[in-house]
């Protein structure tokens, strides 16, 4: 599975990425922690993308802008777009066909998340 055995701890980080390996768990965890803040459940508009939903407001805004920005300077294979508005921030992750398994298991993370911790 081109390196992504599970989603459930940093063994399924891609081989392409050039974290540290003793920086990967605090960069998961900062995933974990807006993936908890979605305002609806994740969305897979196309099958190499997914898309959250995120609360109103700059310091949401600036903060998915800000770990989207140091996840691409690592795996540069994703594709990240943030669009804020008075509705929400949404982050779009896009990566292609070859990294459709790390996606997968991103949404995965995701989607544990919206099913757990409901939504704000």
């Amino acid at each position: 599975m081109t390196g992504v055995e599970s989603v459930t701890g940093p063994e399924w980080v891609p081989q392409a990425c050039t974290l540290p390996t003793e920086e990967q768990p605090l960069r998961l965890a900062e995933w974990d922690a807006l993936f908890a803040a979605q305002t609806a459940a994740p969305h897979r508009p196309e099958p190499l993308r997914v898309r959250l939903e995120l609360p109103a407001g700059a310091e949401c805004e600036e903060r998915t802008r800000d770990l989207a920005e140091r996840e691409n300077g690592c795996c540069s294979f994703f594709d990240f777009t943030v669009t804020g508005g008075p509705e929400g921030v949404v982050l779009d992750i896009a990566v292609g066909r070859e990294h459709e398994p790390v996606l997968r298991s991103l949404a995965a993370r995701a989607d544990r998340a919206a099913a757990s911790g409901g939504f704000r």
